[in-house]
């Protein structure tokens, strides 16, 4: 874990000064800012999301423990995550895994709307991971696309 926030000290400058197991949600948020999701989870933790969206290329997913003590944080935008976003899955089952994305949009003739999710899957190299969802809001599809082009 503090491998992985050493890593995200260049995104966050001030993150280095999160402990797990030591920081408190005051600490968190007095790093972080303001929380853009929050989830309940069944062994008595909070999930707090923390997006850096639409210009970054991160979405913190922060979890607390019911003593209000950090346990642990961690970057939703990876490739093991989308790979878990499969056709079928709700609007909520994926801002849960994922986060806020970048950009939505709706495609009237195809009768979908797509999430966009700006990440950086190597140093110096940005892409889109996008979500399409049915009208139903289930995914119908994923795809990826560079950056430099509209998602």
């Amino acid at each position: 874990m503090l491998g992985f926030l050493a890593s995200l000290v260049g995104c966050d400058v001030a993150m280095d000064q999160l402990k797990p197991g030591i920081s408190t949600f005051a600490e968190v948020t007095k790093v972080m800012g303001k929380y853009s999701g929050e989830w309940r989870n069944a062994d008595g933790t909070t999930t707090y999301e923390f997006t850096r969206q639409p210009e970054g290329v991160v979405n913190y997913m922060v979890t607390i423990g019911p003593d209000g003590v950090l346990k642990a944080i961690d970057q939703a935008l990876t490739d093991k995550n989308f790979a878990r976003v499969t056709a079928g899955l709700t609007k909520d089952e994926v801002r849960r895994l994922l986060g806020q994305p970048a950009q939505k949009m709706s495609f009237d003739l195809k009768k979908e709307e797509a999430w966009s999710y700006r990440y950086q899957p190597e140093p110096g190299r940005q892409m889109w991971f996008n979500v399409s969802f049915d009208l139903s809001g289930k995914v119908v599809s994923t795809s990826r696309t560079p950056a430099d082009t509209t998602a």
